[in-house]
C-alpha cells in the first residue's frame, strides 16, 4: 500500500529542517550535514535517533490542517448562503461532506488525503520505536522518553484512524519494502493497542519536557481521558468499552485539571489583536499558556515554519487557522485589498446559522472574541454608492476609520429606520445586518444583491493573527490540540454517563467552570442562547447555565461548540455521542435539504485507491 510503505528517507530529510522549533532550546535546531551516511548507520547513533524522533512531529501540522473530515458536515460548520433566496437548492460549494449525498464515497479525495497522512505518520513512529533497540550509547531514561513520545504519536494516529474508519490496518513495525497486504484489525483491538501505548508512555515521560513542544506525561494523560471517554460510549458495541471507561476518563480529566490551570480569560489563549486594523496590536505574540497541554508548534522563521514538504496541503506553510473560516474584510468599502489588515479569509469551513445563536452576545466573552461584528474603512471613499442598482444617485462619503458594516447580535435585531443602514431604508451610513439576514440573504432583487455594502456573516476570526504575511497561511501561532478547558467538559460528559468520584463534584460544576470563565464579571449569572438555534427567525431565548437537573449530553455538546469552535474535534464529538445524524439534520440546513445522511455515515469509506492497491482487497465499510 502506498500510504504505509517505508518513509525513512523522508523522515530523515525532514528531521534536519527544524520544523518544530517554537520555544525550543537551541540544540533542538541544530543542523548537521549527514549526506555521507545511510539511514541504517545514522539511526544507530544517538544524534540520528534524536533526529528520527524529531521527524515524527512535523506531520502533525499537515494532519491538523486537514480538517475537512473533522469540521465539515457537522452541526456548526455548513456552506454559506443558508438564508439566501438565491439558493433554493444547495449552492455548488456545499459539497458532499456537508450534504452527505452520493458524492460522499470512496473516491472522494478528502478521505485519501487524511488516510495517507495518518499512515505516513504511523510509518515514521513505527520506525522510531523499532530502531530504539539499536541505540546503545544513549542514556536509558532519555531513550525511554523518546520512545514514549513516538508511542504517544502512534496512539494519537491510531485514535484518529479508528474513529474515522472503524476497523483499520494496524502495522506496528517499520515497513521496509512495499507490500499489498493490508488486513483490517477489529476496532476493539485498535483501542487496546492505543491504551497500551499510552499507559506505557505515561509511566516513562517527564512532567516537563526537555524542549517546549515535546510530548509530556500530561499530554498522554489528556489523550487517555479522551480515549476512555470514547471507548466508554462503545460505538455499536465494537470498541470493547464498558461503563468503567467513563470513570477512568473522569480520573484522567481530573489529573489534567489539577496540573493545567485555566487561563484567566478565554482570549488569552489566542492571538492578541484589535478589532480595528487601524489600531492593530504589533507586540510579540505569546502562545505559551499554562492551560495548553499540547500544541502543534509554529515559529516566525519562514524557512522552518512549513508543513511537511512531502505532504504539504499549501505552498505557503505556517499555521492557516486564521485564513480558513468564513467572513472577511477584503470586500468592505474602503478596503486596501489584499493586505494584512484583515488578511485573507477563505470559506473552507464556513459557519452555519446555528452557532452564532448558541452564545449570549452581550454576556459571553467568547462571542466577542470569536466573531468580527464591525467592519471599518481603511481608506477614504468619496461618492460611494450604497444602492448602485436601485438608486445610483444616492452617494455617501466614507472617512478612514468609519464603520462600514455592523452585524447586529442575533437577539437584538434592528427594527427602526434609525437602526438600519441607508441600503435598507434607514438613516445610518453603513450596512446594518440582522441575524436572520446573514449569509447574503438580504436586499436581494431577482436573485441579485442590490446593496453596495457587504453582507455575508460576521467573520469567524478566533485565530486571526495580525502582522503576518498576506495569504492562505503564514501564521506563527501554535495550534492548541489539547487544553484543560476540554478536560472539564470531558469530566462533565463522563459523569452524565455514570462516572463517579469527580474531585469537583457533579457534572454541572465542571461545566459551569468553563462557562463562568467565559462570562468574566458576569460569572454566576444566566447567559441566554437561542432556544431554537436552527430557526434564524426566532428570538426566543433560554439559559445555558447547567444545573444538576438540566445537564445533558446536548447541553455539553452546545458548550463544546462554544468553547472549542474551530478546534480539531467536532465530528469526533458527534460520532462519539451518537448525535451525528440528529444534530446534523437539525442544525445543518444543506444536510437537511438533501436528507441523505444515514447510519452508514458514522464511518467513512475506505479510500478506493487503498482498496485497489491492497491484495487481497480490503473490505469496504458497509453501505459504500
Amino acid at each position: 500500500m502506498k500510504s504505509i510503505i517505508n518513509i525513512r528517507s523522508t523522515a530523515i530529510a525532514v528531521a534536519f529542517m527544524g520544523l518544530f522549533v517554537s520555544g525550543c532550546k537551541k540544540d533542538f535546531l541544530n543542523e548537521n550535514p549527514v549526506t555521507t551516511l545511510t539511514t541504517d548507520v545514522y539511526y544507530k547513533t544517538e544524534a540520528g535517533f534524536e533526529d528520527l524522533v524529531r521527524a515524527c512531529y512535523p506531520l502533525l501540522r499537515n494532519i491538523h490542517q486537514s480538517r475537512q473530515l473533522v469540521l465539515n458536515g457537522t452541526d456548526i460548520f455548513t456552506p454559506g448562503g443558508y438564508g439566501d433566496p438565491k439558493f433554493s437548492t444547495a449552492p455548488a460549494n456545499a459539497g458532499s461532506l456537508n450534504q452527505y449525498d452520493v458524492g460522499l464515497n470512496a473516491s472522494l479525495d478528502d478521505f485519501r488525503s487524511l488516510w495517507t497522512l495518518l499512515y505516513a505518520e504511523l510509518g515514521r513512529v513505527n520506525t522510531a520505536i523499532g530502531r530504539a533497540d539499536d541505540i546503545t550509547t544513549m542514556a536509558e531514561a532519555l531513550k525511554n522518553t523518546r520512545v514514549s513520545e513516538a508511542k504517544f504519536l502512534r496512539a494519537l494516529t491510531l485514535f484518529y484512524l479508528v474513529q474515522q474508519w472503524g476497523d483499520v490496518p494496524m502495522p506496528l513495525k517499520e515497513t521496509q519494502s512495499a507490500s499489498k497486504e493490508a488486513t483490517r484489525v477489529p476496532s476493539a483491538d485498535v483501542y487496546k493497542q492505543i491504551i497500551a501505548d499510552l499507559l506505557d508512555a505515561e509511566s516513562k515521560l517527564p512532567v516537563v519536557a526537555s524542549n517546549y513542544g515535546r510530548i509530556t506525561k500530561g499530554t498522554v494523560q489528556f489523550l487517555l481521558s479522551r480515549v476512555y471517554l470514547t471507548r466508554g460510549w462503545n460505538f455499536k458495541g465494537v470498541l470493547g468499552g464498558s461503563n468503567a471507561d467513563f470513570t477512568l476518563a473522569l480520573q484522567y480529566a481530573d489529573k489534567i485539571i489539577d496540573a493545567y490551570p485555566l487561563a484567566a480569560k478565554y482570549k488569552d489563549l489566542f492571538p492578541t489583536r484589535s478589532k480595528n486594523p487601524l489600531t492593530q496590536y504589533t507586540g510579540t505574540q505569546n502562545d505559551k499558556n499554562a492551560e495548553i497541554v499540547f500544541a502543534v508548534q509554529y515559529n516566525p522563521d519562514v524557512l522552518t515554519n512549513k508543513t511537511d514538504a512531502a505532504f504539504a496541503p499549501d505552498a505557503a506553510g505556517g499555521n492557516n487557522l486564521h485564513s480558513v473560516f468564513g467572513g472577511g474584510g477584503e470586500g468592505f468599502p474602503g478596503t486596501k485589498g489584499r493586505t494584512t489588515d484583515y488578511n485573507r479569509s477563505q470559506p473552507i469551513y464556513p459557519l452555519g446559522p446555528s452557532i452564532y445563536r448558541m452564545y449570549d452576545p452581550a454576556m459571553d466573552s467568547r462571542y466577542d472574541h470569536n466573531f468580527l461584528e464591525v467592519g471599518y474603512a481603511l481608506l477614504a471613499v468619496t461618492g460611494f454608492k450604497p444602492l448602485p442598482l436601485v438608486n445610483p444617485n444616492l452617494k455617501i462619503d466614507i472617512k478612514v476609520g468609519d464603520t462600514v458594516v455592523y452585524f447586529r447580535p442575533w437577539n437584538k435585531p434592528a427594527t427602526t429606520p434609525d437602526e438600519r443602514g441607508v441600503d435598507m431604508g434607514g438613516t445610518r451610513k453603513y450596512s446594518v445586518v440582522n441575524g436572520d439576514e446573514w449569509g447574503g440573504g438580504y436586499n436581494i432583487v431577482n436573485g441579485v444583491g442590490v446593496s453596495g455594502f457587504p453582507s455575508g456573516e460576521p467573520n469567524m476570526w478566533k485565530f486571526w493573527q495580525p502582522g503576518i504575511a498576506y495569504g492562505d497561511a503564514y501564521g506563527t501561532f501554535n495550534e492548541a490540540i489539547f487544553r484543560s478547558a476540554e478536560a472539564y467538559l470531558i469530566a462533565a460528559e463522563a459523569i452524565v454517563k455514570g462516572a463517579t468520584g469527580g474531585k469537583l463534584g457533579g457534572a454541572e460544576v465542571y461545566y459551569n467552570k468553563i462557562l463562568d470563565r467565559a462570562l468574566g464579571t458576569n460569572s454566576g449569572t444566566d447567559p441566554k442562547c437561542a432556544k431554537f438555534p436552527e430557526n434564524i427567525k426566532s428570538l426566543e431565548a433560554v439559559s445555558y447555565r447547567a444545573t444538576a437537573s438540566n445537564i445533558t449530553i446536548d447541553l455539553i455538546l452546545d458548550e463544546r461548540a462554544r468553547e472549542l469552535l474551530g478546534e480539531y474535534n467536532r465530528w469526533f464529538d458527534l460520532k462519539r455521542t451518537g448525535k451525528l445524524i440528529e444534530r446534523v439534520m437539525k442544525y445543518n440546513p444543506w444536510a437537511a435539504k438533501s436528507n441523505s445522511i444515514k447510519d452508514i455515515h458514522y464511518l467513512r469509506p475506505i479510500p478506493q485507491s487503498e482498496i485497489d492497491l491492497s491484495f487481497p482487497a480490503m473490505t469496504q465499510n458497509l453501505g459504500y
